[in-house]
C-alpha cells in the first residue's frame, strides 16, 4: 500500500539519522548548556543540529515553512511545514543520558501528518504517517488496552514545575491508585504509551515542537492525544496521550475546574 507523504517519510528517517550522528559526537565529548530565556539549557550541539536539519530541509524541499526550537522561522510557500525539536531532552544530553532524541514533523495546512522521533544513543527511531500507522524500528506499534487504573502505568513530564499546575493538590492521591508511575523524560514517556509499555502520559508545560511529532505517532497507534482543556493542539501548551480506555479517567482528572461568575 502507498501511502501519502511515503518520500517525505523516508527523506525524514534518513535525515534524522544524519543529525543523530551528528548529535552524539557532541554528546560523547561532553557539552556545557546555556540558559535561554526560559530557563531551559540549549548546547552548541541543538544549534548544530538544527542549522543541519533546515538547511537539508530547505534544500529538498525549498517551498516548505520551518519552525524550530533554536529559532529556525521561514514561512511556507506550499501551506506546509517542518517542526524541529533538534534535540529533545537537553538536560539529560548534557548529563550523559541516552533518553534524548532528534524529533521532527511535517504539518501541512495545520495538521501534523508525519513525525519521527530518533533517540540515537538507544538506537530507537519511531515514525508515524497520517492513515499508516505508527512504527519503532519498522515494528508496528499499538497503545495497550488495559482499562483498570490499578493496572496502568502512569509517566509524568516536569515535576519540577508542579506547583504551577491547578490539580497539585490532588495529585498525591491520585497517582496512589496507578499500579505505577514513572518519570522518564519527555519524548520517552510518551512513547512508552504509544508502544504500549505504559498507558498515560502527562505533560503540563510545553511547545509545539515538543508535541507534533509525538502527537501523529500516539494518534496512529491507537491512542489519545488531548489539551487539558480538551482540544486536540501541539499549540495548546500542555497535553496528555494514553490508551482510549483510560481517556474518561485523564479527562476527568485532568480538566481545568469551572469557574462560578454568580
Amino acid at each position: 500500500m502507498t501511502v501519502k507523504y511515503q518520500a517525505e517519510l523516508e527523506y525524514a528517517l534518513g535525515l534524522v539519522r544524519r543529525a543523530g550522528e551528528t548529535a552524539l559526537g557532541y554528546w560523547r565529548t561532553g557539552l556545557e548548556a546555556e540558559d535561554k530565556a526560559d530557563d531551559s539549557p540549549v548546547t552548541l550541539a541543538d544549534r548544530a543540529v538544527e542549522r543541519l536539519l533546515a538547511a537539508a530541509l530547505e534544500e529538498a524541499f525549498p517551498e516548505d515553512g520551518l519552525l524550530g526550537e533554536e529559532g529556525g522561522d521561514r514561512q511556507a510557500a506550499s501551506g506546509r511545514r517542518w517542526i524541529i525539536d533538534p534535540i529533545d531532552g537537553t538536560r539529560d544530553f548534557v548529563r550523559g543520558s541516552r533518553t534524548w532524541a532528534v524529533m521532527l514533523a511535517l504539518e501541512d495546512e495545520g495538521d501534523v501528518v508525519l513525525g519521527v522521533c530518533h533517540l540515537p544513543a538507544l538506537g530507537e527511531t519511531y515514525w508515524a504517517v497520517r492513515g499508516g500507522g505508527a512504527f519503532e524500528n519498522g515494528e508496528r506499534i499499538r497503545v495497550s488496552s488495559i482499562s483498570e487504573v490499578s493496572r496502568a502505568v502512569l509517566c509524568f513530564n516536569d515535576f519540577a514545575n508542579l506547583t504551577r499546575c491547578p490539580f497539585a493538590a490532588r495529585l498525591d492521591g491520585w497517582m496512589a491508585r496507578f499500579w505505577a508511575v514513572r518519570n522518564p523524560g519527555g519524548s520517552p514517556g510518551a512513547l512508552l504509551v504509544a508502544s504500549g509499555r505504559a498507558d498515560a502520559w502527562i505533560e503540563p508545560s510545553c511547545q509545539p515542537w515538543d508535541l507534533a511529532p509525538l502527537k501523529i505517532i500516539a494518534e496512529e497507534a491507537g491512542g489519545v492525544f488531548s489539551n487539558f482543556g480538551g482540544s486536540s493542539s501541539i499549540w495548546g501548551g500542555d497535553c496528555f496521550i494514553c490508551s482510549p480506555a483510560l481517556e474518561a479517567e485523564l479527562r476527568g482528572f485532568l480538566a481545568p475546574p469551572v469557574r462560578d461568575n454568580r
